[in-house]
């Protein structure tokens, strides 16, 4: 309330200090990671449906590495809650966090995704492994840059189409896993002397020969949104996508998964370990916002509630985690325990 001086009165200011902290009534804020937005998305749609009055939270899909910047800009009562993570955060990002006071932080695995590549069902039935995926695009090959039009370049038992795969940005956490579960393996079985690199103290140069995509055309940046990357598969049955299993298993009736290593990504493979491209998906939470925010811990809850084999995320193409990882989880939300920094990288 105005004084009549027009100051704030002495009442007024224990209300203004409450709300500076956040309230019940605040939405709960996430950003993040496209191939986790699904998920964030229906936990969302149920939390407000269990309860009347309750805010929708907001759920921004920018992908994990903007969603995690969003995340550590400051713990703010304005700040984004919760960062969605198609991979662990990093060291460097750990960091900034804490230089802007964000404090403790909560790692919560929700459970398995598989990194798929797919098709048409107009599409040429390629299989591919990890060393042909690693010789079509990868910027230097063996060391020497990519000149590689088509598949059949690649090897002569594949297709004579050229090679486009279409795919998201730097940004992105889905990209950083192609990175580290097709292509870096892809480069150990073509390059006999690429683990001896990898820890001669030269990582530039294991960077520049195993982990860098080329950009000279094959792969297509189509940005965060998935769904352009199905769009594009359709216009272009010869094309290639990149994407997290939940997308191609809602696109089922349109795409296929291109076998990798002779497994096809599956709800059952992946679930077991088979399948070559499996990842695990993460939410991460600012342990400071859980008292001034109590939704927020139902909401957490609830995420728990619906990540079983059965349970309604499945359905939306989310792999269930072991039974012994879904308690390490729901015990990591209960009991509030922060990330290890030293258990990054």
């Amino acid at each position: 309330m105005l004084g009549r001086f027009g100051f704030l009165t002495l009442a007024a200011l224990p209300a203004l200090a409450l709300a500076s902290c956040g309230s019940e009534s605040d939405p709960i804020r996430s950003a993040g990671s496209s191939t986790v937005y699904p998920f964030t998305k229906a936990v969302s749609d149920a939390f407000v449906q269990a309860k009347s009055g309750r805010r929708a939270p907001i759920v921004d899909s920018t992908g994990t590495q903007p969603g995690i910047m969003r995340f550590c800009e400051s713990a703010g009562p304005d700040s984004f809650d919760i960062a969605d993570a198609s991979r662990r955060m990093k060291r460097v990002e750990f960091e900034r966090c804490q230089k802007n006071g964000v404090g403790d932080i909560i790692e919560v695995a929700i459970g398995l995704d598989g990194l798929a590549l797919a098709e048409s069902n107009q599409g040429p039935k390629i299989q591919l492994s990890r060393k042909q995926i690693y010789l079509a695009l990868a910027a230097n090959p063996m060391g020497k840059p990519n000149t590689t039009k088509t598949w059949k370049d690649v090897d002569p038992k594949l297709p004579a189409i050229p090679i486009q795969v279409l795919g998201p940005p730097t940004t992105s956490g889905t990209r950083d896993a192609f990175v580290e579960l097709l292509l870096q393996p892809g480069c150990f079985e073509a390059v006999p002397a690429a683990k001896a690199l990898q820890t001669s103290g030269d990582p530039a140069e294991f960077d520049r020969v195993c982990r860098q995509i080329r950009g000279d055309g094959p792969y297509v940046v189509q940005g965060e949104n998935d769904s352009l990357i199905v769009k594009g598969l359709e216009s272009n049955p010869n094309a290639l996508g990149l994407f997290g299993y939940s997308y191609l298993e809602q696109n089922a009736s349109r795409l296929r998964g291109v076998p990798i290593d002779g497994v096809t990504p599956d709800y059952a493979d992946i679930a077991s370990g088979k399948y070559p491209g499996v990842r695990t998906l993460y939410l991460y939470v600012k342990k400071k916002h859980l008292k001034p925010k109590p939704e927020l811990q139902a909401f957490l809850d609830m995420y728990a509630s619906m990540w079983d084999p059965n349970g309604p995320l499945t359905k939306h193409g989310l792999i269930a985690m072991s039974e012994s990882g879904r308690k390490r989880s729901a015990d990591a939300i209960k009991e509030q325990y922060t990330l290890d920094s030293s258990q990054l990288f």
